[in-house]
Parts: structure tokens; C-alpha cells; sequence
């Protein structure tokens, strides 16, 4: 096991680093024929990975569909507990349970803030735009169903995340799909299958700590407001960010946390008060907006291929803006301090509700407001992107998020002629928090695979950082292509063991209720009064 682990260590070192090599190369020279056979590789990944199946004569990807239908099945089972535990949820967040003496690193609300620092991002700056753009406004209506669903297969995990945690000596936690896919089956006497879905999991989640993408995004956001652009700038501002990046993680999750729970609130205060002045500003427009949301949801274009392709692309694109089924949350729930893990998976589920159904609806409501009241027609194709990026050029390659992130900066300037700044300093840090979250996911994921040392940790945020500095340079095209294909595929052990392990956590969850009922497990606040 110790050779596989350097022997992986060493592959995926060289990886990445000749990675960064190409991609300054590719920068002052035309491609060379590694990259484009890394391109190629890329890409019958994702042809892969995107594959449909038909299902009564409709073309879908067999990866959305697989996603979609635990959230379905999980929300029955659970008796939607997505609304029952609303306000209970809140309650936890709030401190009312809090134990100082429980197991854990963070408080349950720094474990909410670090996870949402990785879902409230550029998903929903960009990826509501590209909904909107691809499948018309009705794919808002679409993603704010999924987002609803979505809170069951969060509470499922993140409970699992806490349930099978590894407590370290030192104190420091260790959790994530890893550690309950093969704890959580070995408990149960299916020791290999857990084992086998553990590393599946893990070598699959390895690969996706090249968060490059969010350097791309947040720089293509200062780009726009600021006309700064060219080698120069976008090697700077990659370095910036690694050394930034840098700084933080080396403090590890408490560092982590600290951060977030001061910067998730800050970036959703500016990005939400722009959004509310411009749709408290259009009032009136608020009900035909939703008018033409909900009736572009069932009468899309037909460009997209029906309810069904809407109902397609608003699920790929609400993957990214609540990341549930990817495990990757669990990681930061696993943190929290306390020993009830069905409360966190409450606390858990508030995420997609926050991320997907309140922030996104927002972005929706700009870009929809922004369009109407240039005169789009909506039963047309492609009509939102016709009157807010109309005479702008969108560079080759530079990928669909890019046209999504202009675009949301185009509504909001329609309103607000200097919100692009403010759109450049909420996007960087939307991609700021979001990476070192996802540091923190990633280095989870290295310990568990190569060993979690402080030499081999020290290898992995070298590694994590000097892997961010090509970013502002990279074209976006192969890059999304890649991160689609690894996310996507990361759900799909993670699923597998959920439902696996589902019985146990209907009983943990009936027993948690039933000792709340019971007042076996009291609230801090009826002890105050």
C-alpha cells in the first residue's frame, strides 16, 4: 500500500506540475502536440462521462439522470425532510444545540460557512446565466426544484460525513465519502464493497483539486470591469492568488473556517444587496418575471429540446451550484463539533436552499428584469443573450461560464452602470473562498490516499498552489470539460454506498426525533429560560 501511495503521489506530482509547465508554454507558443492529446483525451472523457441513453424517445445523460433521482427517492424516504426540519435546521445554526465539549474542530456554523464557501460561488453568478442563456428563463424554474430535492441528498451525506468520522490524536478530524463508504459498509459486513467504492471515490477526487477554473472566472470578472488583460496581468494575478491561497491553508481547517465565516457573509452581503436594489428598484416587473420563468419552463424553445432538455441542462448546471451527491461537503461537516450527526445533516441541508434557491432565484430575477427591460422577446431562441451581450465578443474557447459571468455582469450594469467592479471584487471572492475550501477537501482526499503526514501534507499545498497560477492563462474550454467529467463521476461511488446505507439513516434519524420529542436532547435555550 505505502509503494502504491508514493507511486500515485508521484504520478499526480508530475501531472500537475507539467501542467503548469504546458500551460505558461502554451501561453508565448501554439499548441504542441502533448496538449492537444491531453485536449483529446479530455474530451472523449467527457463524450464518456455525458453519454445518453434514450428514455420514451428523449436523448439524456445517464449521469444526470443518476444524480437526479436519489434526490427524488431520498426526499420520500426521508418523509421531505427538507421542510420538516426547516426550522429545526435554523435552531442548530443558531447555536441552540451547541456542545463545546463535543468531538470536532469547528462550530456547526463554520462548518455551513466553509461548505457554502465552496457551493455560493461562481455557480450561481455564471451558472444561472448559462441556464438562462442555453435553456431559456424556465431552466431557473427547473433549478430551484432540483435545489429543493437536492437538501435530502445533503442531509444524507453530511450525516454520514459526521456518523463515520476519523478523531486523529492530535484532535483534527478526518471525513468525507472515503471514511464512510468504507466504514459505514464494513460495519455492516460489506467490508470489500466498501473498501472498493472508498478508493473509487478517492482516485476519482484526486484529480479534481486543479481549481483553476475559479482563478479563470474571477479574473475574466476583473478583465471585464477593469480592461486589464495580457500575459502579464494574468500571470500576476495567478500568482497572487497562490500566495494568497497559500497563506490560509497552511493553518489548516480552524484557519479555513475562520475565514470563510467572516467571508461567506461579507461576498452573499455585496452580491445580494446589489441584487435586491435592482429587483426592489423594477417592483413592478417582479410578477411577469416569474410569469416568464414558470411559463418558459414548461413552453421552452424548442432549440433545447423541450421541457426535458431544459429539465437536462438546469440539473448539470445546478450540480455545480449545490454540489450535492459529490461528497466533497461532507469533507467540512466532518468537522463540526458535535455528537449528534443527524443534526448536522439538518444544518447540512440548508446549503442548497441558501446557495440554489435564494441566491440563484436572485441572479435569475436580475438577468430576466435586465432583459425585459431591454425588450426581449422570450419566445425566442436564445433571446436573453441577443439583448445583453449584444455587440460583445466572447473569445474562442474561452468556455460557457465565461458567457455566463459576462452576462450576469451585463444585467446587473444595465441597472447599475459601475456594478461590474463590484461584480470583480464579489466574484473573486466567491472564487477566493471557494478555492481554499476546496483545499481543504483536497487535502482530505490526499491523506486518505497517499497518507495524511506532515511531509506528504506539505507536498500536497505546494502542489494545490503552484497549480493555480496558470489559471488566468489557461483556455477555459478544456479545463470545464475535464472538472464536468471528474465531479460528475465522483457521485457516482458516493451514490452507490447512499443507498447502501439508507435504512441506517432512516432509523438514526427516527431516533434523533424521538430524543428531541422526548427531551433527551435539550435545547440551550429552554435551559436559559
Amino acid at each position: 500500500m505505502i509503494r502504491f501511495q508514493r507511486l500515485w503521489a508521484t504520478v499526480v506530482t508530475g501531472l500537475f506540475l507539467s501542467t503548469a509547465v504546458s500551460a505558461q508554454d502554451a501561453a508565448s507558443e501554439d499548441r504542441a502536440g502533448f496538449v492537444d492529446a491531453m485536449a483529446n483525451g479530455i474530451k472523449d472523457l467527457e463524450n464518456f462521462v455525458f453519454s445518453t441513453v434514450n428514455v420514451f424517445g428523449y436523448d439524456i445523460e445517464w449521469i444526470v439522470a443518476f444524480l437526479a433521482l436519489p434526490m427524488i427517492l431520498l426526499t420520500l424516504y426521508f418523509r421531505f425532510i427538507n421542510i420538516t426540519s426547516f426550522k429545526r435546521a435554523w435552531q442548530i445554526i443558531r447555536g441552540d444545540y451547541h456542545d463545546d465539549k463535543a468531538p470536532g474542530e469547528v462550530t456547526q456554523f463554520q462548518a455551513l460557512t466553509t461548505a457554502l464557501s465552496g457551493t455560493v460561488g461562481l455557480g450561481n453568478i455564471a451558472g444561472v446565466a448559462v441556464a438562462i442563456s442555453t435553456g431559456g428563463p424556465g431552466a431557473t424554474f427547473w433549478m430551484v426544484l432540483i435545489g429543493f430535492l437536492a437538501m435530502s441528498l445533503k442531509f444524507a451525506e453530511c450525516t454520514l460525513g459526521v456518523k463515520y468520522r476519523k478523531i486523529n490524536e492530535d484532535g483534527t478530524v478526518s471525513g468525507g465519502p472515503m471514511y464512510y463508504l468504507e466504514r459505514g459498509l464494513a460495519a455492516r459486513g460489506w467490508g470489500k464493497v466498501g473498501k472498493t467504492l472508498a478508493w473509487a471515490y478517492a482516485l476519482i477526487a484526486v484529480l479534481t483539486f486543479l481549481q483553476i477554473a475559479q482563478v479563470n472566472q474571477s479574473y475574466e470578472a476583473i478583465s471585464i470591469a477593469t480592461g486589464i488583460n495580457g500575459s502579464t496581468a494574468e500571470w500576476s494575478f495567478g500568482i497572487f492568488i497562490a500566495l494568497a491561497t497559500a497563506v490560509v491553508i497552511i493553518g489548516g481547517i480552524k484557519s479555513i473556517a475562520g475565514v470563510t465565516s467572516k467571508l461567506v457573509p461579507a461576498m452573499a452581503a455585496i452580491y445580494v444587496t446589489a441584487a435586491l436594489v435592482i429587483i426592489l428598484g423594477n417592483i413592478s416587473l417582479i410578477p411577469s418575471a416569474f410569469g416568464t420563468i414558470i411559463d418558459s419552463a414548461f413552453n421552452p424553445q424548442a432549440a433545447v429540446g423541450g421541457v426535458i432538455g431544459v429539465i437536462i441542462i438546469s440539473m448539470q448546471r445546478a450540480v455545480y451550484s449545490t454540489e450535492a451527491g459529490l461528497g466533497s461537503a461532507t469533507m467540512a461537516h466532518a468537522a463540526a463539533k458535535t455528537n449528534e450527526p443527524v443534526s448536522e445533516g439538518m444544518v447540512a441541508l440548508m446549503e442548497p436552499f441558501i446557495d440554489t434557491i435564494i441566491v440563484s432565484t436572485m441572479t435569475a430575477l436580475v438577468i430576466v428584469i435586465a432583459a425585459t427591460n431591454l425588450g426581449a422577446d422570450f419566445s425566442q431562441a436564445n433571446a436573453v443573450k441577443s439583448v445583453l451581450l449584444e455587440g460583445i465578443q466572447i473569445a474562442d474557447g474561452a468556455g460557457t461560464n465565461t458567457v455566463g459571468i459576462t452576462l450576469t455582469s451585463k444585467a446587473f450594469e444595465s441597472s447599475i452602470s459601475w456594478f461590474p467592479w463590484v461584480l470583480a471584487v464579489a466574484a473573486f471572492l466567491f472564487a477566493f473562498s471557494t478555492i481554499i475550501s476546496w483545499a481543504y477537501y483536497s487535502g482530505q482526499v490526499w491523506g486518505f490516499v497517499f497518507g495524511g503526514g506532515s511531509t506528504s501534507m506539505t507536498i500536497f499545498k505546494v502542489i494545490f498552489c503552484v497549480a493555480l497560477i496558470p489559471g488566468a492563462v489557461f483556455s477555459a474550454d478544456e479545463v470545464y470539460s475535464l472538472m464536468d467529467s471528474m465531479f460528475f463521476l465522483m457521485a457516482v461511488p458516493n451514490i452507490i454506498g447512499i443507498y447502501l446505507m439508507a435504512p441506517e439513516l432512516k432509523r438514526d434519524l427516527m431516533d434523533y426525533l424521538k430524543r428531541l420529542k422526548s427531551g433527551e436532547i435539550k435545547s440551550l435555550r429552554s435551559h436559559e429560560s
